[in-house]
């Protein structure tokens, strides 16, 4: 298991058993710091991606190109999100939802990597 620390938030990654969690204080410190933990988890799975297309054997060429443009949309389009939330919503569930969602969508990503 790979535990990395970035700014207030402890990701966990475990590519062969495709669990990500991320972990937060009680309160969010401010949301450049969310960007660059977004932006590191993404910069990993990204790289992850490669190294795999790079040495696994198989010829999915296709199937890497097309997860590796996911990652990248994922990453603009959760920073985006963190830019301009909600209307109406409470901020403190806004930004929980955020991560539940981007949690979720980075573990469907790993497990697309694990099946390259």
């Amino acid at each position: 298991m790979k535990v990395t620390e970035y700014g207030k938030y402890f990701v966990s990654l475990t590519f062969k058993t495709s669990h990500l969690i991320i972990f937060g204080g009680l309160f969010m410190t401010n949301k450049r710091t969310l960007k660059k933990s977004i932006k590191l988890i993404c910069e990993e799975l990204f790289a992850e991606c490669v190294a795999v297309s790079l040495y696994s054997g198989k010829g999915h060429r296709d199937d890497a190109e097309a997860l590796l443009f996911s990652i990248i949309k994922m990453q603009a389009d959760f920073t985006s999100r963190i830019s301009h939330p909600e209307p109406g919503m409470p901020a403190k569930a806004y930004f929980h939802d955020l991560r539940e969602k981007f949690s979720a969508h980075a573990t469907e990503i790993i497990d697309q990597i694990n099946n390259l």
